[in-house]
């Protein structure tokens, strides 16, 4: 025999090989008709956990068929398990209904189809769906001589109910936050909007968690290329476990050396469901209210829920002074630098006397000064956050007092390095989005030392390369800082200053492309009757 066909064999009986351990596999994945096999190789897989529930019943009073229920404790709502399954099948069936029960060939479906009187019923015929929906929360129900079961959708348990978002608040508008049950939030969101358009999708991420992740968008509005490169890039996740959003977020964002984020996010239904109507895609992740929302711009970042609650004239002073602190965040600290290092003359004569006569006895110069401000309110503001509840704010506030007055008194800095780091402090605590917030506290560092290496031309430097960054970001094909680059003057309308209700009657046109325009097609303004 030739080596050729030598190889060829020994390649034939390999395949084959394969081909049988892949049968064994599949065959031992699948429901035994044996029941209790079944419950054994349950039993097995889960290591006798005792809150599995395994409750073996006969079913009609007559006991015409062996059945068993599994169920997690805790997971499930068992008042449900008793009131529409087991006594639906152990004493509502009547002698008529077991005697037609007991001659008909599929009693999986006389069962499904007459007896069950429950909703979602989906048939199961594997060990790994059987294991999945077992510990998602759903009930098992299994007969015996039937390689086949039912996976019946109770799920209940204890969880949060909706309350009031914690890290966005409004004075006006919607109070409902997002909670860790994705069914609530799914719901929340179609209370908002009311349109069969509305579609959500599906899919189970993490190879030991199973997390569910859904995916919400309109159709007709939405993108269709970012639906599909949202499925992509979510199908091509491959990890243990998904236990919050930022999971996801980290794995599925366009950029990962950036200090911006690329992905908005939200707790609230209302900003999600104005996000939707934009054209945007929401990813919704079981166990966290955060919602993700792509794509995301800039200027989302520095939106606020309240901004579309209160008449324009205020949202937009509101909004421009937003835009303003994120000035003073960023560059606070630097200016105050570089001025008093490097440019003393665009001072007046007697701001500078009395900032020279506050530091006379200053060891340090302005940089140093600066920088430990800035640390020790950070290390303050952290654990603030961390420490319980009722010490943490008043711990925050006395510190900061303590530390700041004590080190005044002792020389370490000067008081109008005080002043300048405090206003930097809560102009941070402006910004609506907390991840823009950390972003600008991040920047805010290198930049302090460009001013003081190199005064206001080492600050015009960094803004330039911080810009031209900005606008090199993308976030799943828009550009990040549409609408300001590429300039679109029809969006800018809800972006430094947002126009009355009825003038932004188009949606962002890099977003969505399908259907620009909302439901008028004019710009109708309000009536004015005469009284």
């Amino acid at each position: 025999m030739s080596l050729f066909k030598k190889q060829r064999k020994n390649s034939i009986n390999l395949s084959s090989f394969k081909q049988d351990d892949k049968n064994k596999e599949t065959n031992k994945d699948l429901l035994k008709t044996s029941l209790e096999g079944n419950i054994q190789h349950v039993k097995q897989q889960l290591g006798n956990s005792e809150d599995i529930v395994i409750r073996e019943i006969q079913i009609g009073k007559e006991g015409i068929f062996k059945a068993c229920i599994f169920y997690t404790d805790g997971l499930v709502d068992t008042s449900s398990i008793q009131n529409f399954i087991m006594e639906s099948l152990m004493l509502d069936i009547n002698p008529d209904q077991e005697q037609m029960i007991s001659y008909q060939q599929n009693v999986l479906q006389v069962l499904k189809g007459r007896i069950l009187a429950v909703g979602d019923i989906q048939d199961v015929t594997e060990f790994s769906s059987l294991f999945t929906s077992l510990l998602s929360g759903d009930v098992i129900l299994l007969l015996d001589g039937y390689a086949q079961g039912f996976t019946i959708g109770m799920r209940g348990g204890k969880d949060r109910g909706v309350m009031e978002s914690t890290t966005e608040t409004v004075v006006r508008g919607p109070k409902e936050g997002f909670t860790e049950n994705l069914r609530t939030n799914t719901a929340l969101i179609r209370r908002k909007i009311k349109t069969p358009r509305l579609w959500l999708e599906s899919k189970k991420i993490g190879n030991l968690t199973q997390t569910d992740v859904a995916i919400m968008y309109i159709d007709g509005i939405v993108n269709d290329k970012v639906v599909e490169e949202v499925h992509n890039r979510l199908d091509r996740i491959d990890i243990d476990g998904i236990l919050e959003s930022g999971y996801i977020e980290e794995l599925i964002q366009d950029e990962t050396h950036t200090p911006f984020p690329t992905m908005y996010y939200s707790e609230r239904p209302d900003v999600i469901a104005a996000e939707l109507l934009e054209g945007k895609v929401a990813i919704l992740v079981d166990g966290t209210p955060i919602v993700l929302v792509v794509p995301a711009l800039f200027v989302s970042f520095v939106q606020s829920a309240e901004d579309y609650y209160q008449r324009a004239d205020i949202a937009t002073l509101i909004r421009l002074l937003r835009f303003f602190t994120i000035i003073i965040a960023l560059l606070g600290p630097s200016l105050y630098i570089a001025i008093t290092t490097y440019h003393q003359e665009m001072l007046p004569t007697r701001l500078l006397i009395s900032l020279s006569a506050q530091r006379e006895g200053v060891p340090f110069p302005a940089f140093i000064e600066a920088l430990m401000m800035e640390v020790a309110f950070e290390i303050l503001r952290e654990a603030s956050l961390r420490m319980p509840k009722a010490i943490g704010q008043a711990i925050s506030i006395v510190g900061t007092l303590v530390i700041g007055t004590a080190a005044v008194e002792a020389g370490i800095v000067s008081p109008a390095m005080v002043i300048v780091v405090a206003i930097t402090a809560i102009s941070s605590f402006v910004l609506p989005s907390f991840t823009i917030s950390m972003s600008i506290r991040m920047l805010r560092f290198p930049m302090m030392a460009l001013a003081a290496s190199f005064g206001l031309f080492g600050i015009i430097v960094g803004v330039i390369a911080l810009v031209l960054h900005l606008c090199s970001l993308r976030s799943y094909g828009v550009p990040y800082m549409s609408p300001f680059a590429p300039f679109i003057g029809e969006d800018m309308k809800d972006t430094l200053i947002r126009v009355p209700r009825w003038g932004m009657f188009a949606r962002p046109r890099l977003i969505s492309q399908k259907n620009n325009k909302r439901e008028h097609t004019s710009a109708p303004k309000p009536p004015r009757d005469k009284v």
